[in-house]
């Protein structure tokens, strides 16, 4: 063999051998793309929802039992909270690509977390009430920015680093951010129902 098909042939079994590694490399960066556009989206849509809203209005609740305007962005920044140390927790665990495997689609967790359901809060995200009205969207904003230069600066695959690796289906860094924007897209819901009661203060 001639030495140049020789270092054709070395160049090719290269490029075979790293053509998954770019696939991966250009998936990654297409997801990362994708958790900063949404929790830019989801950022916008949750202060264009609340805005110019009365102190009355914030604070009005559909029933006793039920949280108001306020208690519901409350909530979300306290989930914002939450995800910040969770995903920078997931940032420090080894790759574990070979979990994909058993990971559920993405669309399983898009379901559940907008799913007409009831969902029960956790103690520890539920709404104290000490945070006021407009105050509640600057501590979500506040919070949600943090996490946004957070996702400009990931420099791992998100599809690899997982958690909850004991479970039958542990989930990936990118099925945590989808939780992440869609948690406020179900409370947006909740908000606009809040505000389309017959009873809403005008």
């Amino acid at each position: 063999m001639k030495r140049n098909d020789i270092a054709k042939s070395i160049l090719m079994q290269l490029i075979v051998f790293l053509i998954p590694y770019l696939c991966l490399a250009q998936t990654n960066a297409e997801d990362l793309k994708e958790v900063v556009s949404q929790l830019t989206r989801t950022r916008e849509a949750l202060i264009k929802e609340t805005e110019n809203l009365s102190p009355d209005q914030w604070q009005f609740k559909e029933s006793p039992e039920r949280w108001s305007i306020a208690e519901i962005v409350e909530h979300l920044g306290n989930w914002e909270l939450l995800w910040a140390r969770e995903l920078a927790m997931i940032t420090l665990n080894k790759p574990n690509p070979e979990l994909r495997n058993i990971c559920k689609p993405d669309t399983y967790y898009q379901t559940f977390i907008m799913e007409d359901k009831l969902h029960n809060a956790s103690d520890i995200s539920r709404p104290s009430g000490f945070i006021k009205g407009q105050d509640t969207i600057l501590w979500f904003t506040k919070l949600r920015n943090d996490n946004i230069r957070f996702a400009e600066g990931i420099k791992v695959n998100l599809r690899d680093q997982f958690e909850m690796t004991a479970l039958e289906n542990p989930r990936n860094m990118y099925n945590v951010y989808i939780y992440v924007w869609g948690h406020v897209d179900r409370h947006i819901k909740q908000i606009q129902k809040v505000k389309g009661n017959v009873i809403f203060p005008k």
